[in-house]
């Protein structure tokens, strides 16, 4: 069974969501974004409906849910490219926790007739544990593993907790757990920098895992998730997992560029401090439920992907 009807989508400004909300208007779904700033959505998405929300506390917005097929929930603050302290780490927590909470709590206040039959809500695949710093870490991570016991872990695994509570809601929610998405901007443009002056590499030892997926597959993705009853729960939105010093290898051959530069461990922690844990360390998240729902990958391998990024 198909979902057809209103979305509304938060983070539509974002990376994925401006990539996203097209799509979506072009399989015929009428969006509304919830944003910080209407104005300037209408810049970026045109002439979608766009409404002011704050979403950590609820307001006028509210009354968007009603009637809506689905929430597409991607809003949260930027996580890397910053050092983080206390007040930063309380921002993103507070993003993607607290905003859960209260779209949850919005459609709890909606009679059940009115109450969107789907939440697709991001997440990350830092829910799980790093992998072991041995030779032997290269066991497959599924959406069956437990979670993690990083802030990042501990962040994605709240974050599900609050979107999980709309089950009892009558609503389907799936739970994205995302990789790093390729393409045009993004995270790849800040890796990209060093390796145009000939100056990339590999991050650290370059041994640890890099789970990764192209723009066009996670929009791709989002759309199925929204459309297809059959993706509910947990979802590792990956194309696959590759080592740093294969995906550095990979880049630097997209960029005609070679990739024989090092980045330090210690520098990247003295310029990062804990953040640079997740570059320094990762998992080999795989796609099994995607595989199993029969999804297939329009940029299938790393070197496609990065073609096209």
């Amino acid at each position: 069974m198909t979902v057809a009807g209103p979305l509304v989508v938060t983070g539509a400004t974002g990376f994925v969501g401006a990539a996203l909300v097209p799509v979506l208007r072009a399989a015929g779904h009428a969006v509304t974004a919830l944003t910080r700033d209407a104005e300037r959505a209408r810049r970026v998405l045109g002439d979608a409906t766009c409404v002011t929300a704050d979403l950590q506390s609820a307001g006028p917005w509210t009354s968007a849910l009603a009637g809506a097929a689905a929430i597409v929930h991607l809003a949260g603050e930027p996580i890397a490219g910053r050092r983080w302290d206390a007040r930063i780490k309380q921002r993103l927590r507070d993003s993607r926790v607290e905003t859960t909470r209260t779209l949850v709590e919005a459609i709890a206040a909606l009679p059940a007739a009115f109450r969107p039959r789907a939440l697709i809500a991001a997440s990350g695949t830092d829910y799980y544990p790093f992998a072991p710093d041995a030779e032997f870490d290269d066991d497959e991570v599924t959406e069956r593993d437990p979670p993690g016991d990083s802030f990042l872990a501990r962040l994605c695994r709240d974050w599900e907790a609050e979107a999980r509570a709309a089950q009892p809601l009558g609503v389907r929610v799936v739970c994205m757990r995302t990789g790093m998405v390729l393409g045009p901007g993004g995270a790849l443009a800040r890796l990209t920098t060093p390796f145009r002056l000939f100056a990339g590499g590999p991050i650290g030892s370059g041994h640890q895992w890099l789970s990764w997926i192209h723009l066009d597959d996670a929009v791709r993705a989002y759309a199925a998730a929204v459309a297809d009853e059959r993706y509910a729960g947990p979802i590792n939105l990956v194309t696959d997992s590759a080592r740093n010093a294969e995906f550095a290898r990979a880049l630097g051959a997209a960029l005609g560029r070679p990739s024989w530069l090092p980045v330090p461990g210690i520098a990247l922690r003295a310029a990062l401090g804990e953040l640079a844990d997740y570059a320094l360390h990762g998992r080999r998240a795989v796609p099994a439920r995607l595989r199993e729902l029969g999804f297939t990958w329009t940029h299938p391998t790393l070197a496609e992907a990065l073609a096209r990024t």
